[in-house]
């Protein structure tokens, strides 16, 4: 922000609604009155799960975050739940819950990663909703979405009130209450979606200006026929909510699905149901998106205030709407916009912030409209961008899009198979297979066993044997991919062949799997024969089937990569504990596995039954055999693993259907016989006899896992390394110091020895601090060596390239200052002086530690822990416990004027 966003330095806080009880008729949170603003954030990530372990892996692209998610989440999600105010010395003021002054709306399938990922945020954001309803009479702000984001015009009528159900469900569960507003993906939109929405009790949408057809006031008794007014160029006015009737013409209102409840129809007509809309403001929402407006608070209000009509009515609405990822990942900083905006410029302007729901209960639409018949905000065709050759979202790219509609035509086709399959099947199983389906969002939400029995139990035609179980949740499983797979986002782009258009593909692969499984069906060769249809741009993939083959079946899995992957990293996998389960004498060693050895893969269970390792010179031969569960479909297979290390990177790993114990009895003496010989040939030739041909390595493991031990197997190499040039730098030194003394340009081979040298010392320095924090002495002698060490760093020139340690070192911090004002005495008697060297060492290392979440600890205890403790060091003369806690708040970027102030 400028100084124009900069707080006062008294800061003095302005409260939007100081008086929650008022209850006089110009309160504008009670009565319409004045101008309100909604800022929208549609918050929404495309699912990047992989379908067969349901988690994201990483993505190199997204460096150095793990995935995607997590680089948006740290850059947007997480500032805005923690958002600073500032004041002119560039101290937090103020820590804004966006999301309390948001109307928002966060896609299910992201809000599953963050409460996984994050509980902290994800419990931000469900207490802001909270906070909201409370300030606004009960309209909390967040909105439901769609389920997984699918183009609802280009939907069947079954998918849409899917969607729309999943999407009411995942709401409810989290937010505690049933939403009034539904977000549409992409604002997609035509009649039959309207009324499924009403039908499913949506009370209002959000929509793009450019949506709008035509409007007219409400007819009354002395106007009952008002003239309509053609808006179709984007000319509505956005400042007011419409009322939009269904109209049997246009919707399905013969759908045998759901009828209209009556509680949703017109007064005026008694007959025609309704849903309330209203239109986002169209340049400023573009302006947000595409200028630089949102990087300074004030100019953000002086162009909301742009909009303020001057006419004299009693009440407006300025909203406006983009996608929430703007704030902190797009453009970096501005969720401080926001934050001084909400708080602060709004405020100072009489304006009232609010959500949608809320202004609709103050101020009921005196106008109606109707819509054009199929649109949405991002697309000037309607909806073909999802569809069509139509030109947007080539970015002026010379790449075409031919290749949407054969993709759509293959989905819709794919689709169209597997209700078959799903109808045919489920109807043995289940009382009513779309009920199920449209239910099966509880279970996605809560997989444990106890919540599928019961979910099972309410459906079932008849009890389940436990294989029909297995098909009940293949089943279900195969329809919710089949819902994946029409994910928007594997369209919104220029070509089929980018990460959105392979993870749709991935599903639809997926489900294609589990129509096998339960029905044996052959659908895969058909919907290779239509993606062959879909052209690429890209030379080396040709057309869609090609894509499906090469980067697709490639990363299909089954049970046995699961077991391979059990198998390569247990010989990695707490060595102590492995060597101790072997040595136990066979009670002991049965009592050790049903305590230990349950392990999770992913979201496989695997239950270890046995497993011997043994070692011969440089050869490592492990044995053993386990069942393994999935805990989505509850299939299983008990499998029989033997893995051999031969040392270095290369791995050989067999498996194969465990057939008894007698056999697997064999097995091992024969693996365990040839090892005996010292010889990896002969002992990977026993391995071919017994388990055939197919053999598994280091490259089949899952991403996350191959990087870890990749860094395990590195680890003695990287050792040896850091040793020799830590001896180079040594012996170097004295001539490192006159090249830089006589600044003359070091010799690269010298500056990477001193480089490498200081950062494994730093490192290991570290890692005894964070052994030994607990001892102050020890831990001042550590903070002196990293001080000499960043000295030395200083006078070389050298860059200090420690990821772990930033990281080691911010967590340092956090953890000594959380254990400084949660001191059970509540005496603050830990050293502060320690905790802020430390804070200076990372300064001085040169390795931009983050000190956030040590600011926003801090600022949390400022006036509830701090304060206190000032006001009774005041009364103890002489005891400087007070200033030497505000000292660490300056340290840590806080404003703790106030307290000063008051302190005289």
């Amino acid at each position: 922000m400028t100084s124009a966003d900069q707080m006062p330095a008294s800061g003095s806080t302005l409260i939007l609604d100081s008086d929650p009880n008022n209850t006089k008729e110009t309160d504008p949170l009670r009565k319409a009155n004045g101008v309100y603003v909604t800022v929208h954030g549609h918050f929404y990530q495309p699912p990047r799960e992989n379908p067969y372990l349901d988690a994201i892996e990483r993505q190199p692209s997204a460096a150095p975050f793990h995935d995607w998610n997590e680089r948006i989440h740290w850059e947007c999600y997480r500032p805005n739940a923690f958002a600073r105010v500032l004041n002119d010395r560039g101290e937090v003021v103020e820590i804004v819950n966006n999301y309390e002054y948001f109307s928002f709306n966060i896609g299910p399938t992201l809000m599953s990663w963050l409460e996984r990922y994050d509980v902290e945020v994800y419990q931000r954001i469900l207490e802001a909703d909270a906070k909201s309803s409370q300030r606004l009479h009960g309209h909390g702000n967040a909105i439901a979405q769609v389920y997984n984001h699918i183009i609802m015009p280009l939907a069947n009528e079954r998918d849409k009130y899917t969607q729309i159900r999943w999407g009411k469900e995942d709401f409810r569960s989290r937010f505690g209450r049933d939403p009034e507003g539904m977000w549409l993906a992409e604002t997609g939109v035509d009649y039959a979606t309207l009324e499924a929405l009403v039908a499913e009790g949506i009370r209002f949408i959000i929509l793009a200006p450019s949506q709008a057809l035509r409007c007219r006031p409400l007819p009354t008794q002395d106007d009952p026929n008002p003239e309509w007014i053609e808006v179709g160029g984007s000319q509505i006015d956005s400042t007011r909510p419409y009322r939009c009737y269904l109209q049997p013409t246009l919707g399905s209102s013969s759908s045998t699905l759901n009828a209209i409840p009556t509680s949703r129809k017109d007064s005026r007509t008694e007959e025609l149901p309704y849903i309330d809309i209203f239109f986002y403001d169209g340049p400023i929402s573009r302006d947000m998106g595409f200028s630089d407006v949102v990087y300074n608070s004030t100019n953000f209000a002086g162009r909301i205030g742009s909009a303020v009509r001057g006419d004299h009515r009693p009440t407006q609405l300025i909203s406006v709407a983009t996608d929430g990822e703007t704030f902190g990942h797009h453009k970096k900083g501005t969720e401080k916009t926001l934050a001084y905006a909400f708080t602060r410029e709004f405020p100072q302007q009489d304006w009232t912030v609010t959500n949608f729901a809320h202004y609709l209960s103050l101020n009921s639409p005196s106008w109606e409209v109707e819509l054009k018949s199929v649109t949405a905000w991002s697309c000037a065709h309607g909806v073909d961008r999802w569809q069509d050759d139509c030109g947007c979202g080539g970015e002026g790219s010379a790449w075409h899009q031919k290749w949407r509609r054969p993709l759509r035509n293959a989905l819709n086709w794919l689709r169209d198979q597997l209700t078959e399959v799903y109808e045919e099947h489920g109807r043995q199983l289940f009382r009513d297979p779309w009920q199920a389906r449209d239910e099966y969002i509880q279970v996605m939400r809560d997989r444990s066993a106890s919540n599928v029995n019961r979910f099972l139990s309410r459906h079932q035609t008849h009890k389940l044997t436990a294989a029909e179980q297995v098909d009940v949740l293949r089943l279900l499983e195969m329809q919710r991919h089949a819902l994946l797979m029409f994910t928007s986002c594997g369209w919104f782009f220029e070509e089929i062949s980018r990460p959105e258009g392979t993870q749709i593909l991935r599903y639809a692969a997926r489900a294609l799997e589990l129509a096998g499984d339960v029905a044996g069906v052959q659908l895969e060769k058909g919907f290779v024969k239509r993606l062959g249809l879909a052209p690429s741009n890209v030379d080396e993939f040709k057309h869609g089937a090609e894509i499906y083959r090469q980067l697709v079946l490639t990363a299909q899995l089954g049970f046995k990569q699961v077991a391979a992957h059990y198998a390569i990293t247990s010989l990695f996998s707490n060595q102590k504990l492995v060597e101790t389960r072997n040595s136990l004498p066979r009670k002991d060693a049965a009592d050790k596995q049903s305590q230990r050895y349950h392990k999770k893969v992913y979201c496989y269970a695997a239950n270890e039954l046995d497993y011997q390792l043994q070692r011969m010179g440089s050869l490592t031969l492990a044995v053993g055999n386990l069942k393994l569960v999935s805990e989505i479909t509850w299939e299983s297979e008990h499998l029989v693993f033997a893995v051999l290390h031969l040392g270095g990177w290369d791995f050989h790993c067999c498996i194969q259907q465990f057939t008894g114990r007698r056999d697997y009895s064999q097995i091992k003496e024969k693996l365990f016989g040839a090892l005996q010989q010292a010889s990896a040939a002969h002992t990977i030739l026993v391995m071919t006899q017994l388990f055939g041909e197919e053999a598994f390595s280091l490259q089949n493991l899952f991403a996350e896992e191959r990087h870890r031990i990749m860094q395990l197997l590195s680890q003695e190499t990287l050792t040896r390394l850091g040793q020799l040039y830590t001896q180079a730098y040594r012996d170097n030194y004295g001539v490192l110091m006159a090249f830089h003394r006589d600044e003359i340009a070091v010799p690269q081979e010298l500056q990477v020895a001193a480089d490498i040298a200081l950062g494994h010392r730093c490192l290991i320095t570290l890692r005894w601090l964070e052994q030994d924090i607990a001892d102050p002495q020890k831990s001042w002698n550590h903070i002196l060596e990293l001080e000499a060490i960043a000295t030395e760093a200083k006078h070389l020139r050298c860059r200090l390239n420690i990821p772990d340690g930033k990281q080691m070192l911010e967590q340092l911090i956090a953890r000594s200052l959380w254990q400084l004002l949660h001191d059970a005495n509540g005496s603050f008697n830990a050293d502060i002086q320690l905790l802020e060297r430390l804070i200076d060492v990372g300064d001085q290392l040169n390795i931009d530690i983050s000190l956030q979440r040590s600011q926003e600890l801090y600022f949390s205890c400022l006036y509830s822990q701090i304060a206190p403790v000032c006001v009774i060091s005041l009364e103890n003369e002489g005891d400087n416990q007070c200033l030497q806690l505000l000292k660490l708040g300056k340290k840590l970027a806080v404003d703790v004027s106030m307290i000063s102030n008051q302190l005289g």
